[in-house]
């Protein structure tokens, strides 16, 4: 018998963060092809099989040359980066869960998502990963629960607009990775030399 407990999990959709300006980087992350397409459509399918459906978040700018097989979904919290996106996913779709990605994750692998998902939990306000670069929690690839809307709102009524903060500070599962280099953020020419060097292995 199925608990009815067990029938109210949210379902999951898929969140790839694309809306970055890529300073650091000189030239946009969203759109390098690292695996034969825009990266922000590969991690869009990357995602696709673990979530019910799958948006990039973006800049309304960006839209101009948009990809119409893809979901766009633009920020309604405007100029917060990581944060704003996240909080327009789940603002969108109250009773929903969020596998958040950003776009600059090269290395990202299935097996990773897949890891990620099932040791899930809804009761926790969000599961993520511990980076393997600073031992802290990763929010840019999460699964933020509905109930880390009115968190996200409350730390961005004390001024604070990141989800890292957010995540240390509530009550998260943090997992540490199987595949290290998967969790590897690609924000500078330096970095994009070193995920290349680990792709061709």
């Amino acid at each position: 018998m199925i608990s009815k407990e067990h029938n109210t999990i949210p379902p999951v959709n898929g969140l790839v963060l694309a809306g970055g300006k890529s300073v650091r980087m000189g030239k946009a992350k969203d759109l390098f092809h690292w695996h034969g397409k825009e990266q922000r459509y590969f991690a869009a399918d990357l995602v696709a099989p673990f979530c019910e459906e799958v948006f990039i978040s973006c800049r309304q700018d960006q839209l101009e040359n948009f990809d119409p097989g893809y979901k766009a979904l633009t920020d309604t919290f405007l100029n917060m980066g990581p944060f704003g996106g996240i909080l327009s996913a789940l603002r969108s779709r109250r009773d929903t869960a969020w596998l958040v990605v950003a776009c600059d994750l090269p290395l990202l692998d299935p097996k990773s998502l897949e890891f990620l998902l099932r040791s899930r939990d809804p009761e926790k306000a969000a599961t993520t990963y511990e980076s393997p670069f600073d031992g802290l929690p990763e929010p840019l690839i999460t699964i933020w629960e509905p109930k880390s809307y009115p968190l996200l709102l409350h730390f961005l009524g004390m001024g604070i607009t990141c989800p890292r903060k957010v995540l240390i500070n509530s009550d998260t599962l943090i997992l540490k990775p199987e595949n290290p280099d998967a969790l590897m953020n690609v924000n500078t020419p330096e970095d994009a030399e070193k995920a290349k060097q680990i792709m061709k292995k």
